[in-house]
C-alpha cells in the first residue's frame, strides 16, 4: 500500500464521517423494497428506468445486477474483482469501439449502507447502460471507450485504485467519472483546476449542444472532501474529472456547501442544498430524480464521444 493509497483511505472515512455529522439531525426515511430485478432487466431501457436495477439493493445485489443485465443483453465484459484489508468487489469494463485512443466513462456501482443510492450512484451506472446502446456506430475511428463501473467508491475510491493498478493508463485521453448526475438542470465538470487537451474537448463539445458556458454548465478547480473515481487516475497523471448535474438556481449555496464544507454544513443543518439534501441518506430514491437530467448527461456524452475525433 502505497503513501497515496493511505490517503484515499483516508479520504474515504473522512468523507463518510462528514456524510454521518451533516445526516445525523436528519430521521432516516423507510426505504422501499427493490424492483424485481427481471422485470427491471427485461423493461425500458430509459436511464430512469434503468436506475431500478441498482436502487435499493445491497452492494452486493448491485453488484450481481449489473452482471445479470450484461449477461441478459449479450454485453460482452470484462470482471475485475480485487480484495484488500479495505474491502473487496469486482470492476466490470465494457469497449465500445476498437481504436487505441481510449476515453474512459466511470461510474461506481456501490452505495454507503442505508441509502438506496438512486443519484449516488445509480442514476449514473444507468445513464452509461443507456449510453451504450445508442453510441454503438457512432464512435470515431481511433477511437474506443470504455465504461467502467468500479465497486467500493464509498471506500476511497478503492475500485478504481485497484483498476489503475491492474490496468495501468496507457493510451488513456480522458476520464469522467459520472456521481448525482440525476437532478438539476446543468452540468458541472469539476476537478478541472488546470487547462488541458481533453478538457478541451469536453467544452467544445458543450458549446456543440449549445449549452452556455457558467450557465448550463460549468467548469470548476478542485473540490475539497467530496470526491469520486476519477482522482484515482488523476494521481496516475490523466487528465480526469468529475461530472455531475446540478440546479442552477442552487449554484450559490451549493458553492458555499461545496468549498466550504465545514461552514456549509452548519450553515446549512436544517437544510441542504439540492442535490446534497438526499446524498449518503435514506431519501436518495427514484421519486427524487428527473428524466430530463439524466437524458441531459445521455445527450452530453454523445457529443463528447462525437468531439473525441
Amino acid at each position: 500500500m502505497t503513501l497515496r493509497d493511505v490517503g484515499f483511505y483516508l479520504r474515504g472515512r473522512l468523507n463518510r464521517g462528514m456524510s454521518r455529522v451533516i445526516n445525523r439531525r436528519r430521521p432516516p426515511a423507510p426505504l422501499a423494497p427493490a424492483a424485481p430485478l427481471e422485470e427491471v432487466v427485461r423493461g425500458s431501457g430509459t436511464p430512469l428506468a434503468l436506475t431500478k436495477l441498482l436502487e435499493g439493493r445491497s452492494n452486493a445485489a448491485r453488484q450481481a445486477a449489473l452482471a445479470r443485465y450484461f449477461d441478459a443483453h449479450a454485453i460482452p465484459f470484462e470482471r475485475h474483482p480485487f480484495a484488500t484489508f479495505e474491502g473487496a468487489g469486482d470492476n466490470f469494463t465494457v469497449d465500445i469501439g476498437a481504436g487505441e485512443r481510449v476515453l474512459l466513462l466511470a461510474a461506481h456501482h456501490d452505495a454507503v449502507p442505508g441509502s438506496p443510492g438512486a443519484n449516488d450512484n445509480a442514476a449514473s451506472v444507468a445513464i452509461l447502460l443507456a449510453l451504450y446502446a445508442r453510441v454503438q456506430r457512432a464512435v470515431p475511428a481511433g477511437v474506443r471507450v470504455r465504461l467502467l463501473f468500479a465497486a467500493c467508491e464509498e471506500l476511497g475510491y478503492l475500485g478504481a485504485r485497484h483498476y489503475v493498478r491492474q490496468a495501468g493508463v496507457t493510451g488513456l485521453a480522458g476520464v469522467l467519472s459520472l456521481e448525482l448526475c440525476g437532478i438539476g438542470d446543468s452540468l458541472a465538470v469539476w476537478d478541472a483546476g488546470a487547462d488541458t487537451p481533453f478538457l478541451s474537448t469536453v467544452r467544445a463539445a458543450f458549446d456543440g449542444l449549445g449549452l452556455r458556458s457558467d450557465e448550463s454548465y460549468h467548469v470548476v478547480g478542485r473540490i475539497p472532501v467530496f470526491g469520486s473515481d476519477h482522482r484515482a487516475f488523476a494521481a496516475a497523471g490523466v487528465p480526469a474529472y468529475g461530472l455531475t448535474v446540478i440546479p442552477r438556481a442552487n449554484a450559490r449555496p451549493l458553492r458555499e456547501f461545496i468549498f466550504r464544507p465545514v461552514r456549509g454544513a452548519i450553515l446549512n443543518l436544517s437544510h441542504r442544498p439540492v442535490p446534497f439534501d438526499t446524498y449518503h441518506t435514506s431519501r436518495d430514491a427514484l421519486a427524487t430524480l428527473d428524466p430530463v437530467a439524466l437524458d441531459s448527461v445521455v445527450t452530453a456524452l454523445e457529443a463528447l464521444i462525437a468531439e473525441m475525433k
